[in-house]
């Protein structure tokens, strides 16, 4: 059975990629800065020049919503530096992703990936992949709409992102529902750390693109950049070599400023992006944020975060269309208490808009305003100096299912400096969104499938058992395992008329997946690295009685039961490096998809302080191959060869 139900989802080759007009134009009108700048001279080797127990102090702040030591973090957490990300020559978010290790990404077409952890992994006709939240800066990028993330949204120029927490596994209690089965936190750089000019130009077979930055100072705590960029991309071909028509161009730009007096933070940004898609598709989204965080002593902080997000996706030609306003704001306070308690809590509210047209599928009511509220505690309590217990619940009113309770009890016991046990117990969900309860596709005069007001939140409880270690000074590795529980999982129903139309969405599946992920980190010699990762994954997903499993698992979860990689970087000395990726996935199993092998590699060279030159070649070992099966979508994956160079000013 076709499943073009959600056709708007990407919207087939015709309307999918979500885009916007007019941020960055504000940069344009910033003073000019009180005094020249000169730029600095980048650290060319930031962080190949770290020992792997340099690595692990990393900071990062998804795991516990608070500053802390990767070596630390009690969770399968994989971060993916600013350094990774300039070595590899990648210019988009979804490529880069695919350095890290516990994440399934796979791309369906020139415009198209589909991306998950843990499973539940599903293209455009099958709705979104929906357990995995997206969060830029704090802002979530997760669509309400439909459920799942529009990846053409995300283009944050790779030098300004300072680094990518990947988190695999529940994160509901800190950062919600739709944090299912992970949670992706992308953390730009400060505009204090990008002052000066960068121009970027880059050609090769497939894709183009030229970008423009400047960052100056207003003032001894006040700093900007601004930066637009324009980027094409040939049509992917299909198979048989006939064009698939999915090029598409995008200009997008945005800005940023800083202000840093004593024990503040203030930041301002926004950003805006525009898209054609071949044949007839027009996107469009502006979003525009702030955050305050002020430190107290004794490391008390607290933070406001508050961001609008205006979104449109439209095909020309009476295709599906839809305009969604983001309206949130989210305070957070993080404390201690008698020496031995670090707690953090906190509450938010989120309103947002949609205005949804199509003559085929249609929403009912066409327009809404729904509001999100929650509040949420962790504290994280020593019990012993190297034993901490945390216990955390999120409560939160949904829009379509009411109050939802996502408690989490973590336990981590630093063996050693250089060894960490983990341990944790969760809940979180995956709310209903208005295509599961408002939905109406209509066939000619006949309605074909609809939601259902009835429709429950998934939910997912998960256990989980990890270990993080420095076994020398040159090796370290992370290893997790997971036994993850899923009820109310989206089916597609009979109705109760003579005919069983329309169709339903229902609950009527649970499952369980369980499986292992590792990674690590070997300083070979002194200029080379090698990052081995292997994930596994066994799904065991069950239709109840009455669920119409005709329709398949292609509608929940396509997923390799295994996925190897091998990240080697070496430092050939006169600013030279070399970065090749070895990747090897499995089959897909709904539908049949061969598994396959491929390399990226990148050869870089940073002449001087003003320029840097690089060629990627990205699959490498086949002319062209398929990662994902999708009916209306899906085209080969050709191999693809870059030039890319850049100059500071």
């Amino acid at each position: 059975m076709a499943i073009a139900i959600l056709s708007l989802v990407r919207s087939s080759a015709t309307a999918r990629r979500l885009a916007a007009p007019a941020l960055a134009l504000l940069g344009l009108a910033l003073p000019a800065p009180a005094r020249a700048q000169t730029p600095p001279a980048p650290d060319l080797q930031a962080l190949q020049s770290l020992s792997i127990a340099q690595l692990g102090q990393i900071k990062v702040t998804s795991v516990l919503k608070t500053s802390e030591s990767l070596s630390d973090a009690p969770a399968a957490i994989y971060v993916i530096t600013h350094q990774d990300i300039i070595d590899s020559g990648l210019t988009t978010i979804p490529e880069i992703l695919r350095l890290a290790p516990n994440l399934e990404v796979v791309r369906i077409d020139a415009t198209d990936y589909a991306i998950s952890a843990r499973g539940f992994n599903v293209g455009d006709n099958a709705s979104l992949s929906n357990k995995l939240l997206v969060l830029v800066d704090g802002r979530s990028v997760y669509s309400p709409m439909f459920g799942g993330v529009y990846w053409d949204m995300i283009d944050i120029p790779p030098e300004d992102i300072e680094r990518i927490e990947v988190i695999s596994g529940p994160g509901g209690t800190l950062w919600g529902s739709n944090a299912v089965n992970g949670v992706i936190n992308i953390i730009t750089r400060p505009s204090s750390q990008t002052q000066g000019g960068l121009a970027t130009i880059g050609v090769g077979n497939y894709e183009r693109n030229f970008g423009l930055q400047y960052g100056g100072q207003l003032a001894p705590d006040l700093t900007y950049r601004i930066n637009g960029n324009f980027e094409t991309f040939n049509s992917f071909p299909e198979k048989g070599g006939k064009s698939a028509e999915d090029s598409w161009s995008r200009p997008d730009g945005g800005f940023r400023l800083d202000y840093t007096p004593p024990n503040d933070t203030v930041t301002l940004q926004g950003d805006q992006l525009t898209e054609t898609e071949e044949p007839s598709g027009y996107n469009r989204e502006t979003d525009l944020a702030t955050t305050w965080r002020h430190q107290f002593g004794g490391g008390a902080s607290v933070q406001l975060l508050a961001y609008f997000d205006d979104t449109a996706r439209t095909t020309n030609g009476g295709g599906p269309a839809f305009r969604l306003l983001t309206y949130d704001i989210e305070a957070q306070n993080n404390l201690s208490l008698a020496g031995w308690n670090d707690i953090v809590w906190g509450a938010g509210e989120r309103a947002y808009r949609y205005v949804f047209e199509n003559t085929a599928l249609a929403l009912i009511p066409s327009s809404q305003t729904l509001n999100l509220a929650d509040v949420f505690g962790q504290d994280t309590i020593s019990l012993a100096p190297s034993l901490k217990l945390t216990l955390g619940v999120k409560l939160e009113d949904e829009p379509y299912a009411g109050a939802q309770l996502m408690p989490n009890a973590r336990l981590a016991w630093k063996v050693t400096d250089n060894a960490l046990l983990w341990g944790a117990v969760s809940r979180a969900i995956r709310s209903p969104t208005p295509v599961d309860t408002n939905i109406n596709e209509f066939v000619g005069p006949v309605d074909f499938l609809a939601g259902s007001t009835g429709f429950r939140p998934e939910t997912l409880t998960a256990y989980e058992l990890g270990a993080r270690m420095q076994v020398s000074p040159q090796a370290s590795f992370s290893l997790s395992t997971y036994y993850d529980l899923y009820d109310h999982l989206r089916t597609i129903d009979p109705g109760t008329g003579p005919t069983g139309l329309p169709l339903l969405f229902g609950n009527l599946m649970t499952g369980k997946v369980y499986g292992v992920e590792l990674w690590g980190d070997f300083q070979v010699t002194s200029w080379w690295r090698l990052s081995p990762g292997f994930d596994a994954l066994h799904e065991d997903l069950h239709f109840l009685p009455g669920s119409l499993s005709a329709v398949g698992l292609a509608f929940d979860a396509d997923d390799p039961s295994q996925q190897a990689s091998l990240n080697s970087t070496i430092t050939l000395g006169g600013g030279v490096t070399w970065q090749a990726d070895l990747r090897e996935v499995a089959r897909l199993p709904h539908p049949v998809v061969p598994g396959y092998t491929e390399l990226d590699t990148t050869l870089s060279w940073a002449i001087n302080d003003t320029w840097r030159v690089s060629l990627n070649g990205d699959n490498l070992f086949q002319a062209e191959h398929m990662e994902f099966l999708e009916d209306g979508e899906s085209t080969e994956i050709p191999r693809q060869i870059y030039a890319q160079a850049t100059m500071r000013f």
